[in-house]
């Protein structure tokens, strides 16, 4: 071998190794559909690569028991396995589905339902519990004490504004689901709801004409069960637009009511019951001492002047509606007390 063949033989063996080299880095693909478990089932393209590169995808899911399918949508693809599917669309790739997860996802329609195609695998939330699967406009989270529930929009927004599920609200307990009266007067399933954890829940409406002042738009609430001795539960309701028409909502046990006889009430601690208030809800966010104010002077009038059974009835009635935009009473105690009974605990303005 003279030396310019033997040099031109060295060049290509290290053009080889580098190319060995280079290919060592890049993910496998088939060169033609494989097979899987003695099915006659093939798996190929993208879904294969979901199949057999992504860890713990392929345990989870069995062997195939079709072939890769068309959806309706006329885009995507899918391919069915033991326990689960592998989804494909150009947009979002491919990506499994399987156990409640799928269950829920299709409760909800599918890829043709409002959450559209996944974008995530299977992930682990950083509570190290449960589990959360990222879908186009939605995204599902699991654990072993609440199963699987989807979240999105303004309730998901909210909820993820305050730590998702290491928050306070924990996991969602519920998928949305149409409720009465968030900020309205009538029995027209005029929001939706979604619980969480530890008694806690969100509220949307969209507005509604005859609601009082801060849902008579879009407005955002939240909510917690009390059951403490003056207070069964808070809503706090916030116009989506205007903060400042902010109204809380109290629901008091029998409890709370000043008897006639003056037996000992609510109005006897009103810090207390002012604490209660707030045991398991959120105080409302961003409010001025001016505004904290006037909705405990608020909170006192109810509990020191709402008599049941008597002829003039509940200042307020069974709920007890503070509003933020309610000015602080000022003066001696006889002028706040003249300014509570004149307007019965709903003064416009300190006079």
């Amino acid at each position: 071998m003279n030396r310019p063949k033997a040099a031109r033989f060295l060049a290509a063996l290290a053009a080889c190794a580098a190319s060995a080299s280079l290919l060592a880095g890049v993910q496998a693909t088939p060169a033609s559909a494989e097979t899987f478990c003695g099915s006659n089932y093939s798996v190929d393209g993208a879904i294969w690569t979901e199949y057999t590169q992504t860890p713990g995808v392929r345990k989870a899911l069995g062997c195939p028991t079709s072939d890769e399918l068309g959806l309706p949508d006329g885009v995507g693809r899918r391919q069915v396995f033991d326990n689960g599917s592998i989804y494909w669309s150009p947009n979002t790739g491919a990506h499994a589905v399987w156990g409640l997860i799928l269950q829920e996802w299709g409760q909800h329609g599918w890829e043709g339902g409002y959450m559209g195609y996944p974008l995530t695998d299977e992930l682990k939330n950083p509570d190290g519990i449960g589990v959360r699967q990222e879908f186009q406009n939605a995204t599902v989270y699991w654990s072993p004490n609440t199963g699987a529930h989807a979240v999105h929009g303004n309730i998901g927004w909210w909820w993820g504004q305050y730590g998702y599920e290491k928050g306070s609200y924990g996991y969602p307990t519920s998928d949305e689901y149409n409720t009465e009266h968030v900020g309205g007067n009538v029995d027209d399933n005029n929001g939706i709801r979604q619980d969480f954890q530890s008694g806690k829940y969100i509220l949307w409406s969209g507005g509604q004409a005859d609601a009082f002042e801060a849902c008579q738009t879009a407005c955002i609430g939240y909510g917690g069960i009390t059951n403490t001795k003056w207070v069964k539960k808070t809503e706090v309701y916030i116009n989506w637009t205007n903060s400042r028409y902010t109204s809380v909502h109290v629901t008091p046990t029998a409890a709370a009511f000043k008897t006639v006889t003056g037996n000992d009430d609510a109005a006897s601690d009103v810090n207390d019951d002012w604490r209660q208030v707030w045991s398991n809800t959120l105080m409302f966010p961003g409010a001025t001492q001016t505004e904290k104010t006037s909705t405990f002077q608020q909170l006192l009038c109810h509990a020191e002047f709402s008599y049941p059974n008597t002829s003039g009835g509940h200042l307020g009635g069974p709920t007890w509606d503070l509003e933020t935009w309610r000015p602080e009473l000022t003066g001696d105690a006889e002028t706040k007390v003249n300014k509570m009974l004149r307007s019965r605990c709903n003064w416009d303005t300190d006079s």
